[in-house]
């Protein structure tokens, strides 16, 4: 059986990798420790299809150790410390250099027995991930090795990928292959950074496109490309670290006034399905970051939530995307968020004190209380429905937590009440 052809592909010098030019140009540091000939603990951090098992394999090959290649979501403690044991064998000779791909599926546990190999030296580890390794790898594991970041492919760094692919088949097959106008653009475009799907998809255009009668020729039309490729670029994973990515890329956005970034981002969460965290993080930032400066937009926007929940996909974007370029373009103000957060900062703190008398229930007065009385002052018996009375405890009396946003809505109230309180005088 033959193997995938992103695997016959597999570059074997890091001059044929495709992009990573942080990490393999000339003078970088994972470069020369790859040049050196030494392997010390590394962890690749990445999304899949952007080069990490290739470089581990060209590690093992360039330090002449035994390559053993693991998946965190099938081993267990058991595969775990064969790997190991097998620095004591013939092929072991020159050290082990252990692959573990997905190490965040395994537990603390088995990635302690990973901790006791590798301070001895016993093994090299290099562990990829397509999570964040600081929030999904044990500590100790992390400050015994250095973390390199492999980025998404760029279309132009994709395109010479998809261009070899073809090139391979073409002379594995031994037929021509014709492209169309545009099919190398489109893949490269549409595979979201990723080699192994530019590969893959490269492979299905060849197996699907019509042969020309007896002729060894196929000709793949970009029809044919976009069928094939029309949800690659989709890389998404609800509980995974572009989730979390994206969701926050969605909302700062709209805090930063700008629809067209924002429309952007609520298009790939609905095309990915996820239009609970669009609608979540909409409602959310209305609140926080709209907020006082136009009140009513909350309504506006639960009404287009409500809306786009009966509605469904796909008619579901128009109030969302009406929403989402509402709140974007609408004035801004954190006053009350911010106000709320000092207020909350001092109650932890332990602030606060008895609620005074004149605000309480019902005030109960000993027979040894020489000033008996509730002493509250109905606000709506005096002009302008506001009298000067303290409300804070004593402790806190005279803290000032809320500022008049900058807004004109925020500093209308503020004239409004300065006003109020001029005429008390």
């Amino acid at each position: 059986m033959a193997a995938p052809l992103a695997q016959r592909l597999r570059p074997q010098r890091l001059e044929e990798i495709a992009g990573q030019g942080h990490l393999f140009g000339e003078g970088k540091a994972l470069r020369r420790i790859i040049e050196s000939g030494e392997a010390p603990n590394l962890i690749f951090y990445g999304p899949p299809g952007v080069g990490k098992t290739t470089v581990a394999g060209i590690l093992a090959q360039r330090t002449k150790r035994h390559f053993v290649r693991l998946n965190g979501t099938s081993a267990g403690s058991a595969e775990l410390r064969e790997a190991i044991a097998q620095g004591d064998t013939l092929q072991g000779a020159n050290g082990v250099l252990l692959y573990l791909d997905e190490i965040q599926y395994l537990n603390k546990k088995q990635q302690q027995t990973l901790l006791e190999c590798i301070e001895t030296g016993a093994v090299t580890l290099i562990a990829a991930t397509t999570e964040n390794p600081y929030f999904y790898v044990y500590g100790a594991i992390l400050s015994r090795s250095t973390c390199f970041e492999f980025k998404p492919l760029s279309p132009e760094e994709l395109r010479p990928a998809a261009a070899r692919a073809f090139a391979f088949l073409e002379e594995e097959q031994g037929e021509e292959i014709a492209l169309a106008p545009g099919v190398l653009d489109w893949i490269a475009q549409a595979c979201g950074g990723d080699v192994r799907k530019a590969i893959n998809a490269a492979e299905l255009c060849f197996l699907a496109a019509p042969a020309a009668r007896g002729k060894k020729k196929r000709s793949v039309s970009l029809a044919l490309a976009r069928e094939l490729t029309q949800q690659s670029a989709l890389r998404y994973d609800k509980a995974g670290d572009q989730h979390y990515d994206l969701v926050s890329a969605f909302q700062k956005s709209m805090r930063g006034s700008d629809p067209d970034a924002a429309l952007h981002y609520l298009a790939r969460l609905l095309e990915a399905g996820d239009m609970p965290s669009a609608m979540r993080r909409l409602m959310v930032c209305a609140c926080e970051d709209v907020g006082l400066a136009y009140p009513q937009i909350l309504p506006v926007v639960k009404a287009a939530v409500d809306a786009a929940q009966m509605l469904g996909l796909p008619e579901a974007r128009i109030p969302l995307a009406d929403a989402v370029t509402l709140v974007s373009t609408a004035p801004k103000s954190n006053s009350a968020y911010l106000a709320y957060d000092a207020a909350a900062a001092d109650v932890r703190a332990g602030k606060g004190g008895e609620i005074p008398r004149q605000l309480q229930n019902k005030h109960c007065d000993g027979a040894d209380n020489e000033n008996p009385g509730q002493f509250y002052q109905y606000p709506h018996d005096f002009p302008g429905h506001w009298l000067p009375q303290q409300y804070l405890p004593d402790s806190l009396a005279g803290v000032c937590y809320y500022q008049f946003g900058e807004n004109k809505n925020e500093q209308a109230a503020k004239a409004f009440w300065e006003q109020v309180k001029r005429n008390r005088k």
